[in-house]
């Protein structure tokens, strides 16, 4: 190819420094410009082109010039370490006052807890008021977390009854705990 280096520099091993500035010169000019050309920075596209010759250095002694050109070979590490970048760039930075970060140091108030075992308490009296199929259908998809699919070639029924199933059984479970909240003054 024009402008490449001759054959004889094209493949430096991992110890011929000669070898790789003349590789680095004849590559980097090319990189900064691929990467330009891809909406990097002037800053950032040197930052690349210093990682993309430091792999070309450390792996050299991987490049099989009977597979690929030196040039395909380089220019698919910059490809790489271009993704690689963008990935990291649009990956969002973990809030810490994230609640889901907190991992539960806190305890809840005795209240809360208290409401939490009384809600429970009611959810299972409900429960134990649905018909069987109803409820083991409700049991397996909330607190097995078996997926309806998984339900219905467990039991040998149709998709469509357990999915049946579960809606009936969620309407008369919410029947039956707003009739105990009507009774009772509270809240679900």
């Amino acid at each position: 190819m024009e402008g490449e280096p001759a054959a004889k520099d094209e493949q430096p091993g991992p110890g011929d420094r000669a070898g790789f500035e003349t590789l680095f010169r004849s590559y980097a000019p090319r990189l900064r410009g691929y990467f330009l050309r891809r909406g990097e920075s002037s800053a950032h596209a040197e930052e690349l082109i210093q990682e993309v010759m430091l792999t070309v250095w450390s792996k050299a002694k991987l490049y099989d010039a009977t597979r690929a050109a030196l040039s395909t070979w380089v220019f698919t590490i910059a490809r790489n370490k271009h993704i690689d970048a963008r990935r990291r760039m649009t990956r969002p930075e973990p809030d810490p006052d994230d609640p889901c970060f907190s991992g539960g140091s806190e305890p809840p108030a005795p209240d809360e807890s208290a409401r939490a075992g009384e809600r429970s308490e009611r959810l299972r009296a409900a429960l134990g008021q649905l018909g069987e199929e109803q409820r083991t259908t409700l049991e397996q998809l909330y607190f097995e977390g078996r997926t309806m699919q998984e339900i219905a070639h467990r039991d040998g029924v149709a998709l469509g009854t357990v999915k049946s199933r579960a809606r009936r059984g969620v309407l008369a479970l919410r029947a039956v705990l707003v009739e105990h909240a009507g009774e009772d003054g509270d809240e679900l």
